[in-house]
């Protein structure tokens, strides 16, 4: 689990649009009821939002349409002005920063995907990607060069000259994360990015991002509606409901400990074994220690295999090497049949 300090951090976020929202706001306090707010002909897109951003880690904020997850992601860019509350990006509360400043750090510390890949019809692949460095005033030589490195990264090396018209959406979504990832952002945002892909596309996508964040090890804010794309990225992950956080935590958390009716009802298609991992679910050790062996992060998924010839229990292990406990067939069992 990453540990470290958070990189982003919001504290009351809101966003209300209507007549005086801030004032409306002001005067029904922080605990305001969605209610009240309506009553007032506002719409609480975004309500009362805590969250923080390791260092490092991929942080999913997910929901059904309408829930305000894409809301919130432009209020943590400004890209939409927040109602009120506090974004902090390194202790530096965003909401204070001139609009200089904030371009500035859009085009220097944050990158940004989006679902459509609003690529340059009329630039190639290389320009499309080295146009941000352009509007940053790097020289072209030096652009270039660093475009053709992020073209190669995303896997398009020989499509440098072609034009987006000339490539798969899959393709265009590469260049489009490849241009992102031009400016080497600190924070990089992406708002529901694979959504308009084909399924086959789009897990190939995935297995792209996951190869990316390996090499790069961005601090990463992800949209999606989708949970089994969620589960497959995330760190940890924040389900909103209409413009609420409604539960917070990794993966596992959210299938094996849903705190709210809504969360379980989410997380009820989810096999359990994908996302349990075998040091939640280990007992403690009973001479395991010369039998087959995973590690605490391993899922019971992937666990499961070791257990075919029938083998009672398997070694779990700390990140020292040491036995920490035994995953047992029956837990296997329990979990691999949905329970």
């Amino acid at each position: 689990m990453n540990t470290t300090e958070p990189k982003l951090v919001c504290r009351g976020v809101w966003k209300l649009f209507g007549p005086n929202a801030a004032e409306t706001l002001r005067r029904l306090g922080p605990e305001a009821d969605p209610a009240a707010l309506v009553a007032a002909r506002l719409v609480p897109a975004v309500r009362n939002i805590d969250l923080a951003v390791r260092e490092g880690e991929i942080f999913v904020i997910m929901g059904l349409s309408g829930s305000g997850k894409s809301t919130l992601v432009r209020c943590l860019s400004r890209l939409i002005e927040p109602t009120a509350g506090e974004i902090l990006f390194h202790g530096r509360n965003l909401l204070t920063a001139s609009d200089a400043e904030m371009i500035a750090l859009r085009r220097h510390k944050m990158g940004m995907v989006f679902q459509h890949f609003a690529l340059l019809p009329h630039m190639t692949v290389l320009q499309n990607v080295a146009f941000p460095l352009e509007v940053q005033g790097m020289p072209r030589t030096e652009r270039e060069e660093r475009a053709a490195r992020m073209v190669s990264l995303v896997g398009l090396s020989g499509r440098e000259g072609a034009f987006p018209r000339q490539l798969s959406g899959g393709q265009q979504q590469r260049v489009g994360i490849a241009r992102s990832l031009a400016a080497d952002p600190e924070l990089w945002f992406l708002d529901e990015p694979f959504s308009a892909l084909d399924p086959l596309i789009r897990r190939e996508m995935q297995d792209e991002f996951i190869r990316l964040q390996s090499v790069l090890k961005k601090t990463i804010v992800f949209i999606t509606h989708d949970f089994d794309e969620a589960i497959r990225l995330a760190d940890r992950i924040a389900i909103m409901k209409d413009g609420a956080v409604v539960q917070a935590g990794t993966p596992e958390d959210l299938v094996l400990n849903p705190a709210t009716d809504y969360v379980r009802e989410f997380t009820r298609a989810v096999a359990r074994a994908k996302v349990a991992k075998a040091g939640s679910v280990m007992s403690p050790a009973d001479g395991v220690a010369e039998r087959p062996h995973v590690a605490t992060r391993t899922s019971v998924a992937e666990a499961a295999p070791l257990f075919r010839a029938g083998t009672e229990a398997v070694a779990v292990t700390g990140a020292d090497g040491r036995v920490v406990g035994q995953l047992d067939r029956a837990t296997v069992v329990d979990l691999m049949l949905g329970g």
